[in-house]
């Protein structure tokens, strides 16, 4: 080994072997890591399948017990609200208002159940309720003794079905508030309006409201939670001019404009009124 081109040689098959070494060592190190990496996302994928499975499961029970529980029911009050319509004009009178009230109720519950189950069956989509159908609305809190005047501002357009399948429950539950706490009388007034960026709904009434201290109810903590999801806001509070008000501003991401054909949404003569008081008299949600 004294002679240095032999120590040289030695060297230099000594840096190989260690760079061989290294780079093998690297390169299970790499393989370590992917390795690691893979688990990791199988992990989380497992996890977000298991996650999902059970939201399904608990959708089609959901589904199961909304079918079991109402189903029945609402096919019993349409069918037997049918049959004394039926026998009233068989004995050549007209059938009261109240009840083809409830007739009609009945049919649009039993298909708003029917398109709740579907949804919920399916993967929670939304279910083609919007503000194309405020008409029925209105016809409905009217069949309830309730006058309603709707005023529409701004440019036609599609919203996104989130929006306007909850700018259309947020009427219908303000509506709803009307003709069960307004008192007799009680006269509602909707607005919309379509901004470029934003849509405000005012639903207003110029009711007594319920008598003593109102309770908060599932139907303003459903109407906040579909604002808050949406980014949006509610405001539910009793009006200075007498009646309670609800003021609802939804973000507009991706509106466009609505093509020939679209559902107008209509306008009626405006009067003073609407929305009612599930809630504490002064409830303020801002998500």
């Amino acid at each position: 080994m004294g002679d240095p081109r032999v120590r040289e040689r030695v060297l230099a098959a000594g840096w190989l072997v260690s760079l061989g070494v290294a780079a093998v060592a690297v390169l299970q190190w790499r393989a370590y890591v992917r390795e690691v990496e893979q688990r990791a996302e199988d992990a989380e994928r497992t996890r977000d399948e298991v996650a999902r499975r059970r939201a399904v499961e608990e959708r089609l029970r959901i589904a199961r017990e909304l079918h079991d529980s109402l189903t029945h029911s609402i096919s019993v009050i349409k069918v037997q609200a049918g049959v004394a319509a039926h026998l009233a004009r068989k004995r050549g009178e007209e059938p009261p208002p109240a009840l083809l009230a409830i007739q009609e109720a009945s049919t649009d519950a039993a298909r708003e159940l029917r398109s709740t189950l579907d949804v919920l069956r399916r993967d929670g989509e939304p279910n083609g309720n919007g503000l194309d159908r405020l008409t029925t609305l209105v016809e409905r809190a009217e069949g309830a003794g309730v006058p309603v005047a709707v005023t529409v501002t701004g440019a036609r357009r599609t919203l996104p079905a989130a929006v306007d399948e909850a700018a259309y429950r947020v009427v219908q539950e303000a509506l709803t508030n009307v003709a069960r706490h307004g008192g007799p009388g009680a006269t509602a007034t909707v607005r919309v309006a379509l901004a470029a960026r934003e849509l405000v709904l005012e639903v207003d009434d110029d009711g007594r409201g319920s008598a003593g201290p109102p309770q908060a109810g599932h139907g303003l903590t459903g109407m906040r939670e579909r604002v808050d999801a949406l980014g949006g806001t509610l405001r539910a509070a009793p009006r200075d001019a007498g009646g309670f008000g609800v003021r609802v501003t939804l973000p507009l991401p991706g509106a466009r404009p609505a093509a020939d054909g679209a559902a107008d949404l209509g306008t009626r003569p405006a009067a003073d009124g609407a929305a009612a008081h599930d809630a504490a008299p002064d409830t303020v949600a801002r998500s």
